[in-house]
């Protein structure tokens, strides 16, 4: 997803079928969650689902009411044909790795017991890092008129570099957040084998950040000066 603020243009509508579209998305995750844990009381994957419902919705609400249109042009197949081809493979692969297969595995997992029961404090834990993470995501995204979902650079449509909000701290907020986020599933819905895809998806995360900065850093201007300003790329003071 490109990380760039650009100046104002004619907005394209977001029709009700973006807003479908969107629905299926962040209703399916929660759904096979639910489904692969076969149990009605756990309230611990209702919590979950209600917490990426409101924040996938919200933070896309909060980011039309920012930036209108972009909630389309997130969704546009020209855009997305557009992408780098290196990125038309991580993008959905990225998509994928931090959603279904980590509810899938924490979900067979409350379904067969394979971990020991975690105590309260840690899913409590778990759900603040969640929200925080979460968090951190949707302001990025709010914060970004260029916020795609695809790696593109179009500077014949007035991008420029966004160094405000969260990109003040790190480079790629929006990567940063749903990563952080990751690791609170872990413990708030107490799966230790959910670590196994959080792990992949952390790789994919990693490899995609690295792939985008140096995509940028050669072909965004006043990239290169905002890379020395903020020297980090997903954690201060690590990376």
């Amino acid at each position: 997803m490109s990380r760039e603020r650009g100046s104002e243009r004619p907005a394209k509508a977001v029709s009700l079928g973006h807003w479908i579209r969107l629905a299926v998305v962040y209703l399916l995750i929660p759904l096979v969650l639910l489904i692969c844990g076969g149990d009605p009381k756990w309230w611990q994957a209702w919590l979950y689902s209600l917490l990426i419902v409101a924040a996938g919705f919200g933070g896309r609400l909060w980011a039309e009411q920012h930036h209108p249109g972009l909630t389309a042009e997130r969704q546009n197949t020209k855009t997305i044909q557009n992408a780098k081809p290196w990125d038309k493979v991580l993008a959905p692969l990225m998509a994928l790795s931090i959603s279904y297969p980590v509810v899938m595995v924490a979900g067979l997992d409350h379904r067969f017991d394979w971990s020991l029961e975690f105590p309260l404090w840690l899913n409590v834990i778990g759900f603040a890092l969640i929200s925080l993470g979460y968090a951190f995501a949707a302001w990025a995204f709010a914060e970004n008129r260029f916020f795609y979902s695809v790696v593109i650079i179009q500077t014949d449509r007035g991008h420029v570099v966004c160094d405000s909000g969260p990109y003040r701290f790190v480079r790629h907020p929006g990567y940063a957040g749903n990563i952080f986020s990751l690791f609170g599933v872990v413990c708030a819905l107490g799966s230790v084998w959910t670590l196994v895809p959080v792990a992949i998806a952390v790789i994919i995360s990693v490899l995609r950040t690295a792939l985008e900065d140096r995509t940028l850093l050669e072909e965004l201007p006043g990239y290169p000066d905002y890379a020395y300003r903020v020297r980090f790329r997903l954690v201060p003071y690590v990376w």
